[in-house]
């Protein structure tokens, strides 16, 4: 396996360079989580950009949602990366899912298969949903908003599940055609 962050041609930037926040931020997830995960370094090469797409990603994920766990939103996006077949964001996280989950079989089931996953029947609509929305959003109906409700979820959070897989539709387009690679550290996460 390669240390390789991203494809050629698109910089690293320099980590003692970057702007005070942006520096802040990293130092914060690296000793949170022990590495600096690749995608902040190459996000950090356009600081704008990541600053945006940091704000909506913690908007997404890291606020209450009625009855989306934050194992679930994980779920959806392991789940949909693999449509996309987004190595980064089915390794890393697959990785956070198995941690939020307490289930170190749960992120291989859904990244591979979702529908033959051991889940409850209210998952499985609400990933039934989610990759509805990354496959044919345009064909998404009522009918498809109803069957989720039926399941217990309410507007808010259908309109989570589906902010959520569109705002890593983008991340997966990111991270597929600039190549970035998932650390090492990803793969072993939650596995014991």
């Amino acid at each position: 396996m390669t240390d390789t962050i991203m494809r050629a041609g698109f910089e690293v930037p320099d980590l003692a360079e970057l702007p005070d926040d942006i520096r802040s931020r990293l130092t914060k997830v690296q000793e949170k989580s022990g590495f600096l995960p690749n995608i902040f370094v190459a996000l950090a090469r356009r600081p704008d950009e990541f600053r945006a797409f940091f704000a909506y990603h913690d908007a997404l994920l890291e606020r209450q949602s009625g009855k989306l766990t934050k194992a679930d939103k994980e779920m959806i996006i392991v789940t949909t990366s693999a449509i996309n077949d987004c190595q980064y964001c089915v390794i890393a996280h697959g990785a956070i899912l198995r941690i939020r989950a307490k289930d170190p079989l749960l992120a291989d089931q859904v990244a591979v298969n979702y529908r033959k996953a051991d889940l409850p029947e209210a998952k499985r609509a609400m990933l039934d949903f989610a990759c509805q929305v990354a496959t044919h959003s345009a064909e998404v109906s009522d009918a498809h908003i109803e069957s989720l409700m039926a399941h217990g979820y309410n507007r808010e959070d259908v309109w989570d599940i589906m902010a959520i897989t569109a705002f890593f539709a983008m991340s997966n387009r990111l991270a597929n055609v600039a190549s970035i690679r998932p650390n090492r550290e990803f793969y072993s996460m939650g596995r014991e």
